[in-house]
């Protein structure tokens, strides 16, 4: 791509003032790097992307609240974290902490659990245990 032909359509970046690096070939051929605002193609992708979070984040919080899921589900989706990634950061194995989804499970987790977890999203132990999806 030429320099002058580096997309410059108005992104979710731009409104935070943000600017995309990018690659681009100069008259003589030499690459160089120009700063991008956007590209539409790039744009409708993050905002689905983001619409599909912000949705799976109502679904968790929702769960919780009528008692199907115990918090951790809620706060994971909250952190953009899948079960590997909640396991690599609490180091215990993903079918445990399958088992912590169960509200009756949660509800017998001991602190030193419950201190990883909430570690791991950054909030208290408090804030964890008396989370009911409001």
């Amino acid at each position: 791509m030429k320099l002058e032909e580096v997309p410059q359509d108005k992104s979710n970046l731009s409104k935070n003032n943000v600017r995309e690096l990018c690659y681009a070939t100069d008259k003589e051929g030499n690459y160089s790097t120009v700063l991008s605002e956007g590209w539409e193609p790039k744009t409708i992708a993050l905002t689905n992307s983001i619409q599909d979070i912000e949705e799976r984040i109502e679904i968790a919080k929702a769960n919780v609240k009528a008692g199907i899921n115990s918090p951790i589900v809620y706060f994971m989706e909250l952190h953009k974290m899948d079960l590997m990634v909640l396991s690599d950061y609490v180091g215990i194995w993903q079918w445990r902490i399958k088992r912590h989804f169960k509200p009756t499970v949660f509800a017998t987790l001991n602190e030193k659990i419950l201190l990883k977890y909430a570690d791991a999203f950054s909030i208290t132990i408090e804030q964890l245990k008396n989370y009911k999806g409001e």
